[in-house]
């Protein structure tokens, strides 16, 4: 099986994650994709995922399957036992309840603010991110603005309950996670204004499948 990633990037970070929490690193084949150089703007990566981004994983029947949620249910169910997306009724709610949450206000208010208020991964890119449209910064500018009032309320989730969906860690733990790595990226950190949301982040980053995933 492949995986088509960039490594140290967000989103590839969640399933390099996901395969180090399963153990199954040793099954994959890692296919590099330049983005700096929109490769994944291209056709032969746009047969694979038309959504045009990264990760990708490629099963070996040739099967395509994209989305970081889609790809960590099915790595999480190859063996039977989903420590990362739920095992009973309630555990799957609460944990894709918490997942929508992580990506539309943390992973993509983030991705966003950087693709469309800075100049996100250069010039290569920029004409897939709507360069003649005048309010693209403000946009911007708006999904910062929810990224952060996203930081208050997970920091007010945390000082609840351990995790992001409970007391168990999860792909919504690995969602903020990445989220936060991207914003350090933008020199965003988490600071002692969220207190419950920067001691979960010290906690996380010291997890051996955090700590010791591959391509970092």
């Amino acid at each position: 099986m492949k995986i088509y990633d960039t490594p140290g990037f967000p989103n590839p970070a969640r399933i390099r994650i996901v395969l180090a929490e399963k153990g199954l690193e040793q099954l994959f084949q890692f296919v590099p994709v330049d983005l700096i150089a929109a490769e994944h703007k291209q056709p032969a990566f746009l047969a694979k995922n038309p959504n045009g981004v990264v990760p990708v994983l490629e099963l070996d029947d040739g099967t395509c399957i994209s989305e970081c949620v889609a790809i960590t249910e099915y790595l999480d169910n190859l063996d039977a036992n989903p420590v990362l997306t739920g095992k009973t009724a309630r555990e799957k709610a609460m944990i894709h309840m918490m997942q929508k949450r992580a990506d539309d206000w943390m992973i993509d208010g983030i991705g966003i603010y950087f693709h469309y208020a800075t100049p996100g991964l250069g010039a290569a890119l920029q004409p897939f991110k709507a360069p003649e449209w005048a309010g693209r910064k403000e946009w911007g500018e708006r999904q910062l603005a929810k990224f952060k009032n996203g930081l208050k309320y997970f920091d007010g989730v945390l000082a609840k309950t351990p995790y992001v969906a409970g007391d168990q860690f999860s792909m919504a733990d690995i969602t903020v996670y990445a989220a936060l790595l991207h914003a350090a990226f933008l020199s965003i950190t988490v600071t002692d204004d969220y207190p419950a949301l920067k001691a979960w982040q010290a906690r996380v980053a010291d997890r051996p499948s955090v700590k010791h995933r591959s391509g970092q």
